[in-house]
């Protein structure tokens, strides 16, 4: 057990002395990101997928896809997701995948058609295939990565380890914006998403990390700290995520980690035992009592401003004409060109060329339900019951998936707000699809609360 907790304690130090190098040497980002691509090639080249080292991989990845874009250590800007589908191709060669994968190769096809007609509507202008693969490289990552973990079988104690992997560059991302940023009162001054507060990068990406973070923290604090101090230590980089999330004012992504946390409890509430259950109501008990406290620290550090962000208010209280920011009229948009287009829809890129011509500047959907529709058509109507259906099938006939549901909200929330912009949503829908398998995965289940 010693062995174990020195090897968690010098994970959590190396990654936020990532962030503190990476804070005072930014250069260094660059080499950093080239050298989770060139190992990770590595380390699957050598050891052939033996022990579906590519979810590890791909999950370290897509954990350090915010970072990289804040501190500009990418090559290109869709790397994130590129890699991504690279490692899990990769995994596929080495390790196949399930015969009954058919409805991720059904959706994969239904993509084509939006490609080749937007080769066709797209302005000649327009750089196509820069505009087509900045649209599909989501939803073709989302593709792949089903395709490797679609019943793919791990244990619980993997998966729990593959959210580690997630988790750790999401702490040096938060190294790194603390350092950016240690006063949050000089720089808060209204209730707009902030960018100074996000590490000086897009507030709805960084939220939509920090509240993945939080959840996985969250994960790790319930099930694996039995010691004091590692209990303290993911309280306090629990509490620091959370106050951060926060700040960024933008409510998409701690909304998320909410639900999350709620399924989480929810699931686990009916699959242990009597003596979990107590423990599992004082643990949610010291989690609202935790989440009043860094509300009330947030409000008090923002001036109240971030009270008014939640109640949809501006600086001087008065209520806003939009809930989502003005993000209804793109919405609005896209749903009529799926009804003036629906069988094919406009074509991928189309939707965000056709708002250029309407507003006169570049507008990027924030929903990707709505852009499936528009530049699909009834064929993105069908991609999307896809993705719906399957992972909740699958939890009918395999529920020790407990995160399952968890996973399945990230997506579809995160979708709804902040589109497919990381490969965050993607790659965390397809774990909803592994095949959780166990021995005495019940009765640990029910130990790691009653030991504590």
């Amino acid at each position: 057990m010693k062995t174990k907790n020195l090897s968690y304690s010098s994970i959590i130090l190396l990654h936020i002395a990532f962030g503190v190098v990476i804070f005072f040497y930014s250069k260094l980002s660059v080499p950093y990101g080239l050298g989770i691509l060139s190992i990770s090639f590595l380390i699957i080249l050598k050891t052939q997928n033996s022990k579906n080292q590519v979810l590890y991989i791909a999950a370290y990845a897509m954990g350090s896809e915010v970072i990289l874009r804040m501190t500009g250590g990418i090559v290109l800007y869709e790397i994130g997701k590129y890699s991504i589908i690279f490692f899990m191709l990769m995994g596929i060669y080495f390790s196949g995948f399930s015969k009954n994968s058919f409805p991720y190769w059904t959706y994969i096809v239904i993509l084509i058609p939006g490609i080749i007609v937007a080769s066709i509507t797209l302005n000649l202008n327009a750089n196509i295939i820069k505009s087509i693969s900045f649209n599909i490289s989501g939803p073709i990552c989302l593709g792949v990565s089903a395709l490797y973990c679609y019943q793919r079988r791990i244990t619980l104690k993997e998966l729990d380890n593959v959210m580690l992997a997630m988790l750790c560059p999401i702490i040096t991302t938060v190294t790194y914006m603390y350092l950016y940023t240690p006063s949050i009162k000089e720089v808060i001054t209204g209730t707009d998403s902030n960018f100074e507060t996000s590490g000086g990068f897009g507030p709805n990406q960084v939220s939509t990390i920090l509240g993945l973070g939080v959840f996985l923290i969250f994960t790790r604090l319930i099930f694996h700290s039995k010691e004091k101090w590692v209990i303290v230590t993911n309280i306090v980089i629990l509490l620091i995520m959370t106050f951060r999330g926060i700040v960024t004012f933008s409510r998409g992504g701690m909304i998320c980690a909410i639900v999350m946390i709620i399924l989480l409890m929810t699931v686990l509430f009916f699959v242990t035992n009597r003596s979990a259950k107590v423990k599992l109501l004082w643990t949610i008990v010291f989690s609202i009592f935790a989440f009043l406290i860094i509300w009330s620290y947030s409000s008090n550090q923002t001036n109240g401003f971030i009270d008014k962000r939640y109640a949809n208010e501006d600086a001087a209280g008065r209520a806003k004409s939009s809930m989502l920011t003005g993000r209804e009229e793109i919405m609005g948009g896209e749903i009529n060109m799926f009804l003036e287009n629906p069988i094919i829809g406009v074509g991928i890129g189309k939707a965000k060329e056709n708002r250029m011509e309407t507003f006169g500047h570049t507008v990027a959907s924030h929903n990707e339900i709505t852009r499936m529709l528009a530049e699909h058509g009834m064929l993105g109507v069908l991609a999307l019951l896809i993705l719906i259906i399957t992972p909740l099938a699958l939890y009918m006939n395999n529920r020790k998936n407990i995160y399952l549901l968890s996973f399945f909200a990230f997506w579809i929330l995160t979708i709804n707000h902040a589109a497919m912009r990381l490969a965050a949503p993607a790659f965390v829908y397809a774990l909803s699809l592994l095949h959780v398998y166990s021995i005495e995965e019940q009765k640990k289940l029910n130990q790691n609360f009653e030991e504590k």
